[in-house]
């Protein structure tokens, strides 16, 4: 076992400020934030930050951590250096963490090892376990299921599972300021409507909803160095409308990239932000913006301003 020692003051911090939410109707609590293991948790990054980050995360109060199968790369990295961080530190607060993770994507070869089987799925959930070394998971998704679903498909698909007794408590969707999907295709409205939980992934929108991008195109950035992701065009066709959103987030002391996840934190159908990090001060960066989201009334009338800015834009 490692050093670590968790934060004694992780809870005392946050308590009575109503930082953990219901997820929908359920009784399960969850986190404004949670951390999630897209990036950075791989088998070349930095085995000390990922430590680091995690530690931050759960020394302030962030107890859920969002893996994948297939999360690296190489596939299957992330959750065996999640499994390690467990292991070594995390694994004796376990009782106090939510952990989720996913199939659904390509993993091995062959017809099982792709897509929504049961064969797959089972098969999947039992390797993630074992990279994880631990028993259970608190949440599983299918991760090409509900979060690709419209609102008309998803109560079917509820239906669905129901009939099965199948627990369905949260579902995660993209969505963002530039993101809308789950809005105009009715996933949002049903999700509410249905008590369930939603987590947002991608609130930043790969990084263009921070100050980043809004004068230069940095060399060590993501749309620079990879580009899978967030294209160079995809930033230079947006700035004017990032700028405009950043002009509306220092009207409420807060920076752009705190404008967008209290943006979503404001809204009564989402549960939980999802976002990710490459250094633990990105963590408490974010964790800002909860703050000054639960200290700072959103207007109608300044929120219609980010509506007009988008939809401005959108018409151009």
């Amino acid at each position: 076992m490692g050093d670590y020692k968790a934060a004694e003051n992780r809870y005392r911090n946050v308590e009575g400020t109503g930082f953990y939410r219901h997820c929908g109707d359920s009784g399960l609590m969850m986190p404004p934030l949670a951390l999630g293991l897209w990036h950075n948790f791989g088998t070349n990054d930095d085995y000390e930050n990922m430590k680091k980050m995690c530690f931050t995360a759960f020394d302030n109060g962030i107890t859920h951590f969002d893996i994948a199968n297939n999360y690296g790369p190489v596939y299957g990295s992330a959750e065996e250096n999640f499994g390690k961080i467990l292991r070594e530190d995390l694994g004796v607060y376990r009782d106090e963490l939510i952990i989720s993770t996913k199939a659904g994507y390509d993993m091995w070869e062959g017809p099982y090892g792709n897509w929504g089987s049961r064969k797959y799925l089972i098969a999947s959930l039992d390797q993630s376990l074992k990279r994880l070394g631990i028993p259970y998971v608190d949440i599983f998704y299918h991760h090409v299921g509900l979060s690709n679903y419209d609102g008309p498909t998803m109560a079917k698909a509820e239906r669905i599972l129901d009939e099965l007794h199948v627990p369905f408590v949260i579902n995660q969707n993209r969505y963002s300021i530039l993101d809308r999907s789950v809005e105009n295709n009715g996933l949002l409205k049903q999700t509410y409507a249905s008590g369930k939980g939603l987590i947002c992934f991608s609130p930043l929108a790969q990084g263009m909803l921070t100050d980043r991008y809004l004068k230069d195109m940095p060399a060590d950035s993501r749309a620079v160095k990879d580009g899978r992701f967030l294209h160079e065009d995809q930033v230079l066709a947006n700035r004017p409308l990032l700028n405009q959103l950043n002009e509306i987030a220092a009207g409420y002391d807060m920076k752009l990239s705190e404008l967008a996840i209290a943006w979503l934190l404001n809204k009564p159908e989402v549960t939980t932000v999802l976002i990710g990090a490459s250094k633990p001060e990105q963590i408490l960066s974010n964790l800002k913006a909860v703050e000054k989201q639960s200290h700072t009334v959103m207007s109608e009338e300044e929120l219609q301003k980010i509506e007009d800015a988008v939809a401005a834009f959108g018409r151009q």
